[in-house]
């Protein structure tokens, strides 16, 4: 895993002036966002943009989102050094490099075959070998490799799916962006006892998250 680089200052100012100012203060998510190289998970274009308080578009009608946000949902998943973390709508896979920097292992799924491929790519030329990256609907999860500790969905949904919350481990938390088309706000999700609760966090947008366990086509 990259372990400085060449925006380390904006990276830097990124954490001081985005988020610690806003509250966040867990110390190993700031770290982890300070040293994810960010402006590698941006269009080549789009790398002076990349430490600045705003997603950014990444093609496909997809987004990587805004540092906070991205900062926010991880603290609010509490992950640990042991964890195993699910991320729904990886894009171009700078959340589950976070992820990566802070627990065992990451199964990162998108949809969109041609982001799919260039985030397999990307990750595994930046270092992060625990994380592995598969194709397809994951707006219901990934059977095969449940359970988890971590679920983060970093798209927007109508709900999230009974068949998604069936693969969270004894434990585990989930945080989803949960709402209309154009509006959600981030749920957190705590499995206890087999009983779930339920936790409102901040108002937010995503783009869609497509597909069953979501927006049929993103309408």
């Amino acid at each position: 895993m990259v372990a400085t680089h060449q925006f380390d200052a904006q990276a830097r100012n990124m954490v001081d002036l985005q988020l610690r100012r806003r509250g966040l203060r867990d110390e190993r998510v700031l770290e982890a966002m300070r040293l994810v190289p960010r402006h590698e998970f941006v269009p080549a274009e789009l790398t002076y943009a990349a430490y600045e308080d705003r997603p950014l578009p990444i093609g496909e009608h997809e987004t990587i989102s805004q540092p906070y946000i991205v900062a926010a949902m991880t603290e609010a998943a509490r992950v640990t050094a042991t964890d195993k973390a699910l991320e729904i709508g990886g894009g171009s896979g700078y959340q589950a490099a976070i992820l990566a920097q802070l627990c065992a292992s990451v199964c990162m799924v998108e949809i969109n075959p041609r982001l799919a491929q260039e985030s397999r790519q990307r990750l595994e030329r930046l270092g992060y070998a625990n994380v592995k990256v598969f194709e397809g609907d994951g707006s219901e999860g990934l059977a095969a490799e449940a359970p988890y500790d971590v679920i983060i969905v970093s798209a927007g949904t109508p709900g999230i799916s009974p068949i998604l919350i069936g693969q969270m481990a004894e434990g585990a938390r989930l945080v989803a962006p949960v709402g209309g088309l154009h509006q959600q706000q981030l749920l957190l999700l705590y499995k206890e006892g087999g009983e779930i609760t339920t936790r409102h966090l901040d108002a937010c947008k995503f783009v869609p998250l497509i597909g069953k366990g979501g927006w049929a086509g993103g309408s």
